[in-house]
């Protein structure tokens, strides 16, 4: 089963970040919310850091942050590691991309739900 941490996920259904949730648990992917301010979100408990995710080696994550924020995590990203950081829109800067890419990281400047069909 692959594996998506999303980091900004929300328990609120007009946001990305829960619309991102309910589309990969939809294609069968393990779902990780991160959010530090919720507990569940779609029925899934929510870690307050992508570093309290227990899965090892995602396949991917999914960033509903903006990009100076997203700047505050991205060591944390690279720690954790991914396959691919997808950076939707809005959470892209050229410091951010540059930053990630400079870590080792494979970004993806893209709309993950998009990517996901």
């Amino acid at each position: 089963m692959p594996s998506i941490a999303i980091i900004g996920a929300s328990s609120d259904p007009n946001k990305f970040g829960n619309k991102s949730v309910k589309v990969f648990l939809s294609r069968g992917y393990q779902v990780y919310p991160v959010n530090p301010k919720d507990e569940v979100i779609e029925g899934l408990k929510v870690y307050r850091s992508i570093l309290e995710v227990p899965e090892k080696n995602l396949d991917m994550i999914s960033v509903y942050l903006p990009p100076p924020v997203g700047l505050k995590v991205v060591e944390d990203i690279a720690k954790k590691g991914c396959k691919e950081l997808w950076l939707n829109p809005g959470a892209e800067s050229p410091e951010l991309v540059e930053k990630a890419e400079s870590l080792g990281l494979n970004v993806i400047q893209a709309c993950s739900i998009v990517g996901v069909g």
